[in-house]
């Protein structure tokens, strides 16, 4: 039996990374430890095979490209990151497990363009939220030894049910607009159980090093829409030819690219030699909606 703690008490993926495990509790022993006050400086990491670091400040809009924010992501995504690390190397733990982030990489793709990450694709972070990640990469890997083995993961848009972000915004347009622009664009995205599986493999296999987890298949972002609006019994009329009306609203809006543009990692970059992807994105799409199969 393996004993995973995960930090992070309230955090999305944290909490469903819990529940998977827990369906194997003859495998996998499960504690979650939250970082909020100084009390988890108390906390024995001893006896511990993993230590999955959940906490942190997410993708947050209102605060990632404000320049008086840098030191607070600094503070909690950055500099208690290797702290959490240290303690858990000092304590005898063989595995630290962190969940970073696709931003590190610093890209946007536009609209009519593809944007593709590659082994080769240099860390250039541009805002509070991918700097203060790529740093705590950067002091994590200089904590790594045989006996420590640290895990940076980077994964894409993240979703499934109950998940906040842009998932949740595109899923209340698909159930309320009766047109959406169809547009042949491709996305990296993640779906929950496919990375709580994909974490399940890195412990077990005592994994160390850069993962890129995604979900097999790109995601087209009108074809998404158009599956949630279905899977909510909505009509959703898919209209051609309104690219350029998109690169018109493109500089007025951050979301028009983010939603629009081709942005993705190569499948390279995903490869592992056991399956992680659990659950397909057709499946993913009315999980995440609430529907029976």
């Amino acid at each position: 039996m393996k004993r995973i703690l995960i930090t992070g008490a309230g955090s999305y993926i944290g909490l469903h990374v819990k529940d998977w495990l827990a369906r194997r509790p003859e495998d996998y022993q499960v504690e979650m430890l939250s970082l909020r006050s100084e009390g988890w400086r108390e906390h024995s990491f001893q006896g511990f095979d993993a230590v999955l670091h959940a906490a942190g400040i997410v993708h947050q809009p209102q605060s990632k490209d404000d320049p008086s924010q840098a030191e607070l992501y600094d503070r909690v995504n950055h500099r208690l990151t290797v702290e959490v690390a240290q303690k858990a190397k000092n304590e005898g733990v063989g595995q630290f497990l962190f969940l970073s982030t696709e931003s590190v990489y610093g890209l946007h793709a536009p609209v009519g363009k593809v944007v593709t990450i590659t082994k080769d694709t240099p860390i250039r972070p541009v805002d509070n939220y991918g700097i203060s990640k790529a740093k705590a990469e950067e002091d994590l890997a200089a904590l790594r030894d045989e006996h420590f083995k640290v895990v940076i993961l980077r994964p894409p848009m993240i979703y499934g049910k109950g998940c906040k972000g842009n998932y949740q915004t595109l899923a209340k347009l698909a159930k309320k607009l009766p047109v959406f622009p169809l547009v042949e664009n491709q996305r990296s995205m993640l779906y929950i159980d496919n990375l709580c599986e994909f974490v399940r493999l890195l412990v077990e296999d005592g994994a160390d090093g850069l993962y890129c987890p995604q979900n097999a298949e790109y995601v087209s972002t009108s074809d998404m829409v158009n599956r949630i609006a279905h899977a909510n019994g909505h009509g959703l009329l898919m209209v051609r030819g309104l690219g350029w009306a998109l690169k018109l609203l493109a500089p007025m809006t951050g979301m028009v690219d983010k939603a629009f543009g081709s942005l993705c990692y190569d499948r390279a970059l995903s490869d592992y030699p056991q399956n992680y992807c659990v659950r397909t994105f057709d499946e993913s799409i009315l999980e995440t909606e609430g529907v029976s199969q």
